[in-house]
């Protein structure tokens, strides 16, 4: 079972995001390689300390796993850090460490690319998938295309003479405190340490050109409008023969469902019957998630009835079980009647079967509605 975020960085859910950063640092300098060469289980703790603060550090990723706790991440490598390497913490989080490691992220133990040279991750990109209720039910895998920036084949690097393929430039001042040293990214290579040495025609300045990419994604079952998912190593590509790919996060869209009403986990289904049929009682196949199945309507069923269908409902994300389908029973009323259906009701109406004796088993509209919310 998965280690709770929260334990691996040693706080609680309270913790505001400076905390959680200090927390993370904390936990990082404790495990780092060049603090425990050759330590396997240091390297585990260093990468899932990494992987906590990726989603802790993000507010939207927090909300999800406060939510749906690791589920919310499951299935081809979405959202949190499952499965980072070296490279992408040190990419991503290196400025953490600040100059606790001599500062930068480069070269640590081997890890950051050789000569203390930057990896640079390219830009994350961001599309929308549309699910119909029947895909979020079940999960699905989805086969797209992407546009996204490739580095242009033949492009070759080589390294900045600025910064000397550190992708960092140290400045000297002097104050009344003394000499300062400071560091900021090389300007000329933009902090990869490399520029390019020559490029095909059809690059732009950086080397890189647009190339279609057909991406398979894997959708758990339980999925929510506006829930993302991402796949790692999906997005752009960066210039430099030491870059890493960015992400690409992929926005669940909805299709709203011809006749199913979803809430949260649960389904609602308006269910439409004659006069004759409520009084008569009858059987009827309606639609679910899953395909049809037959319901049986007892004889005398009331209008406002629900009849509640166990497991019929959206699994949930987590893990625990599938919600409910609620079939609303509401008994058609006739706008226009033929001259003996209009003689039958009129003689109906003085008929002691026909007068409204509720029984107190019988609902009102009101406690049905607190019923359904409880």
């Amino acid at each position: 079972m998965k280690k709770d975020y929260y334990e691996i960085l040693g706080i609680d859910k309270s913790a505001s995001a400076e905390q959680i950063k200090k927390a993370y640092r904390k936990k990082a300098i404790e495990f780092h390689p060049d603090k425990n060469p050759g330590n396997k289980e240091a390297e585990e703790n260093f990468k899932l300390a990494a992987e906590a603060y990726e989603v802790l550090s993000d507010p939207d990723k927090k909300a999800r796993y406060d939510q749906y706790g690791h589920a919310a991440f499951k299935n081809g490598g979405f959202g949190g850090g499952g499965g980072m390497n070296m490279d992408d913490i040190f990419s991503q989080f290196g400025d953490i460490f600040g100059s606790a490691f001599g500062g930068g992220f480069g070269g640590f133990g081997g890890f950051g690319g050789g000569g203390g040279q930057r990896r640079v991750k390219g830009s994350n990109l961001r599309i929308k998938v549309k699910l119909t209720l029947e895909e979020i039910a079940n999960g699905v895998e989805k086969k797209i295309k992407v546009k996204r920036k490739v580095q242009a084949p033949g492009v070759s690097y080589k390294t900045c003479s600025t910064c000397n393929g550190s992708g960092q430039v140290m400045k000297i001042t002097n104050t009344i405190l003394g000499r300062m040293q400071t560091a900021s990214t090389c300007h000329v290579c933009g902090g990869s340490g490399q520029i390019i040495e020559s490029k095909p025609p059809q690059a732009d300045a950086q080397g890189m050109v647009m190339a279609d990419d057909a991406v398979s994604i894997k959708i758990p079952a339980g999925v929510a409008d506006g829930m993302q998912l991402k796949v790692s190593g999906k997005g752009n590509d960066a210039p430099g023969g030491n870059s890493i790919p960015g992400d690409l996060i992929v926005v669940i869209e909805e299709v709203e469902h011809e006749t199913l009403k979803r809430e949260g986990e649960n389904l609602h289904l308006d269910l439409y019957i004659s006069f004759a049929e409520a009084a008569l009682g009858t059987s009827k196949d309606i639609e679910t998630v899953n395909g049809k199945v037959r319901i049986k309507l007892e004889e005398g069923i009331q209008s406002g009835k629900i009849l509640r269908l166990k497991g019929k409902g959206v699994p949930s994300i987590n893990s625990y079980g599938s919600g409910d389908l609620l079939v609303h029973v509401n008994v058609w009323t006739p706008k226009t009647l033929s001259r003996e259906q209009r003689q039958f009701f009129e003689k109906s109406l003085t008929d002691e079967n026909f007068v409204p004796h509720p029984e107190k088993s019988d609902k009102s509209f009101f406690e049905k509605v607190k019923d359904m919310f409880s």
